[in-house]
């Protein structure tokens, strides 16, 4: 006989306690994997134009490192100097603001882009109707925006201060922060005032050159510029929204895993308790401690076990879903939230199942099979 075989003896006999055992853990482990899961999803979404504008290196004002509440601004002549730099395939200037966007009775805050005609990267990445391409006068935003708006392609919509004619919709620029706008350069330039100057130098690289050493020479070659890999700018970004949320990430776990703690505690307890005749039994046929208090542990390990499967599946269900109902969030599930879960579960467990083996400790082999013997 195993502490394993004990365990699972004592904890699939009683289904009602199995259910309030697996699903208390199944629930607080849940919310501790859905709150990353939310973030996680948050934290892409606000990246979104990084990871898909097609840049190997983004080149900004020195000192600037990130989009979200910025301003970058250089003039106009660091695109040819980016551009001459050794192993840069092309550089493509785009002009950069956050602005309110505006249809109907539907105000939204966007990332407003301005892209070159025809320009090899930064403009949208996918379409679902219209042009790709911005022409004079005219706008692509977000699918899901122009959907609350109720506008449609060819519709107009207030963005710069100016009415621009919608020539189409764009798809995954929507966060639940923001959304992406994109407009012709020359457009955007112009309700600025009509500076020659540039936000932001998307870099495309030569096959086989490392983006690092790229971006530290172009850093070299230009001065009072800050070159970044797309991977390092976007890592930027995540940081501010984690300096912003880690206090409530921070708070929501400690709160899972205390009440996962409770539920499996409780559990373990209350089992123990009401088996103490079975344990005494046990003691007095020959069993050692050892074989009793390893049940114990095992009863907790495999509740929480369990109940950490189905966190994963719940928040894999969530993820899957929630896109689906209109809510610009994508909830994704990474493996550093997963083994965070994991490591949550085993030392819930592990605390749980310490915390009655005192009482079994204590068993009189001799008491049980008097009647209204206790712990």
């Amino acid at each position: 006989m195993t502490a394993a075989f004990l365990a699972r003896r004592r904890l699939f006999r009683n289904r009602g306690r199995l259910l309030t055992s697996i699903g208390g853990v199944a629930l607080a482990l849940s919310l501790t994997l859905a709150l990353d899961a939310i973030y996680a999803g948050v934290a892409n979404g606000l990246t979104a134009y990084i990871d898909h504008a097609g840049a190997d290196v983004w080149v900004s004002q020195a000192g600037v490192r990130n989009l979200h509440m910025v301003a970058s601004w250089m003039p106009a002549s660091v695109t040819a100097q980016v551009q001459a730099v050794e192993g840069v395939r092309d550089a493509t200037p785009i002009l950069y603001t956050t602005d309110t966007i505006a249809s109907g009775g539907e105000r939204g805050v966007a990332y407003v882009v301005g892209v070159p005609h025809e320009a090899p990267v930064g403009g949208p990445w996918q379409t679902s109707a219209g042009a790709s391409d911005v022409l004079p006068g005219s706008v692509i935003v977000d699918a899901a925006f122009a959907r609350r708006a109720g506008a449609s392609v060819g519709d107009s919509v207030t963005v710069l201060g100016r009415e621009m004619r919608v020539a189409g919709l764009s798809e995954g620029t929507a966060s639940l922060v923001n959304t992406v706008a994109f407009v012709p350069f020359g457009d955007f330039r112009s309700a600025r005032g009509g500076a020659p100057v540039v936000s932001f130098v998307l870099v495309r690289l030569e096959p086989g050159v490392d983006a690092a050493v790229a971006a530290a020479a172009i850093e070299r070659a230009v001065p009072g510029v800050t070159a970044q890999t797309t991977a390092g700018f976007a890592n930027q970004e995540r940081s501010l929204v984690m300096d912003m949320s880690a206090d409530v990430i921070t708070i929501m776990n400690g709160v899972g895993f205390f009440v996962a703690l409770a539920v499996v505690a409780l559990t373990v307890y209350i089992s123990t308790l009401s088996n103490r005749r079975e344990f005494g039994v046990l003691k007095a046929i020959g069993a050692r401690d050892r074989l009793l208090y390893g049940s114990v542990l095992a009863q907790a390990l495999i509740s929480v076990a369990i109940g950490t499967l189905l966190a994963l599946a719940f928040t894999a269900l969530l993820a899957a879903l929630v896109p689906r109902t209109g809510i610009a969030l994508a909830p994704a599930l990474t493996g550093a939230a997963v083994l965070k879960v994991a490591g949550f579960g085993v030392v819930v467990a592990l605390i749980a199942g310490l915390l009655p083996i005192r009482q079994v400790a204590r068993i009189d082999p001799a008491s049980t099979f008097r009647r209204g013997a206790t712990l």
